[in-house]
């Protein structure tokens, strides 16, 4: 499952991964960035239905210069103490937030679109790939309606989330680090989508579906680890 996980995103083709039941117990829709496309988005938004997030690994987040946002938050806290106050310190899955800055690529109009939000992800992707990390600031503005996720270092070696999931599985294929993911939510209960609705959802329509440790299994196997 995993190598037709790795060719699907090779190819620009939607990728489902549950991460565990012992921390969000959510399924993400994950794609590279590089081959964001508006259909893409509306399949995220319609199908999905969570936040649309983009994971960028370490490196390409150093090259960017973009901060994790709790680190924004404690900067800021000195003139705006309330800031201090909202520290996510209390996470019940995790130990930190992933979580940085927004933006809109500047040829956008609202930035909300699919079209819109579609042409931020890809142009960011494309961006990181050609290496102009210096034109961030000319070409992307914040605050917008694309979420930008920091990657821990090592990625899923030391932490197990879904944005370190997404870096892992584009190291592994060879793709640009810099992913989409969103999560997949029901309808019917209001919470998570199940794996079983999942898995459902998968084979009507061609989609690989996989585990959290599938991948971090061969992403060892990968490391050599």
């Amino acid at each position: 499952m995993i190598k037709k996980a790795i060719e699907s995103f090779k190819k620009g083709e939607i990728v489902l991964i549950f991460d565990d039941d012992n921390r969000e117990r959510e399924t993400d829709m994950i794609i590279a960035a590089e081959f964001m496309t508006p259909q893409h988005m509306t399949t995220i938004r319609n199908d999905a239905g969570g936040l649309v997030c983009v994971p960028i690994s370490a490196e390409n987040s150093d090259k960017l210069r973009i901060p994790f946002m709790t680190d924004v938050m404690d900067a800021a806290s000195g003139e705006y103490p309330v800031l201090g106050e909202l520290t996510p310190n209390d996470i019940p899955y995790d130990e930190k937030s992933a979580f940085s800055i927004t933006v809109n690529h500047r040829k956008t109009f609202t930035g909300i679109t699919d079209n819109d939000r579609a042409c931020t992800i890809k142009e960011l992707g494309l961006m990181c790939k050609n290496g102009n990390f210096q034109d961030f600031g000319k070409y992307f503005r914040a605050p917008g309606h694309v979420t930008l996720l920091r990657s821990t270092e090592g990625h899923v070696l030391k932490r197990k989330g879904h944005t370190e999931m997404s870096i892992a599985l584009a190291e592994m294929a060879g793709t640009t680090q810099v992913a989409v993911c969103c999560e997949m939510m029901d309808d019917e209960t209001g919470g998570s989508m199940n794996t079983d609705k999942v898995a459902e959802y998968a084979k009507k329509n061609d989609l690989v579906f996989l585990s959290g440790a599938e991948l971090i299994e061969a992403y060892h196997n990968f490391k050599g680890i």
